[in-house]
C-alpha cells in the first residue's frame, strides 16, 4: 500500500515525522506531496488537491492506496479532499470523551477504526495544533492497520456516498 501525504504550514513538522514514521517503522511506501519547505504563506487546497488527484485516480484503478493530509485543524484539508470522486476522508484532532461507545453490532466503537472499518475511509485529516506526535503516531497506526468490514448496510452507504454529485 502507498500512502499519500500532504501539509501546509501548519502540519509541515508533523508531516515530515509521520511521513518518516510511516516509511521507516511501519514499513509501507509513501509518498510526499508537499508542502516541501515551511512557508508560513502557503495555502492548503492546491497541496491537499495533489494528493487528492493522486489518491482518486489509483482508487478509479482498483489500488487500495490511502492519504493522510494534516493542517492545522484538519478541517479544510478534509472539505478539500471530499471534493474528489472516490475520495472519503475522515478527520481527527484528538481523542473522544471517554465515554464507551457500541455501534450495531453490540461491538465497542474505536472511532478512528470505524471509519476504517465502517466507511472505508481512504484519506485520514489530522489536526496538528490538536494532537501529540505519540497521540498521532498511534493513530496513524491503528488507521492503517484497519480494514474495512465488507459488510453490506457499509457497502450500499459508501456507494451512495459515490454517487452523490
Amino acid at each position: 500500500m502507498k500512502v499519500y501525504f500532504a501539509a501546509d504550514h501548519a502540519g509541515f513538522d508533523l508531516k515530515n515525522r509521520l511521513l518518516s514514521f510511516v516509511r521507516d517503522t511501519l514499513g509501507y511506501q509513501v509518498e510526499d506531496c508537499g508542502a516541501f519547505e515551511l512557508d508560513q504563506g502557503d495555502d492548503y487546497p492546491g497541496i491537499m488537491a495533489r494528493a487528492a488527484t493522486s489518491l482518486s485516480a489509483d482508487v478509479k484503478a482498483g489500488l487500495d492506496n490511502r492519504a493522510i493530509l494534516i493542517g492545522a485543524s484538519g478541517q479544510g484539508e478534509a472539505m478539500a479532499a471530499n471534493r474528489f470522486k472516490q475520495i472519503r476522508a475522515a478527520l481527527y484532532y484528538g481523542a473522544p470523551l471517554e465515554v464507551t461507545q457500541i455501534d450495531a453490532d453490540a461491538k465497542e466503537l474505536d472511532m478512528i477504526g470505524s471509519t476504517r472499518k465502517h466507511n472505508n475511509a481512504n484519506a485520514l485529516c489530522l489536526g496538528a495544533r490538536f494532537i501529540s506526535n505519540t497521540d498521532a503516531e498511534a493513530v496513524v497506526q491503528n488507521w492503517l492497520s484497519e480494514s474495512f468490514s465488507g459488510e453490506e448496510r457499509h457497502v450500499r452507504r459508501i456507494e451512495a456516498l459515490d454517487s452523490i454529485g
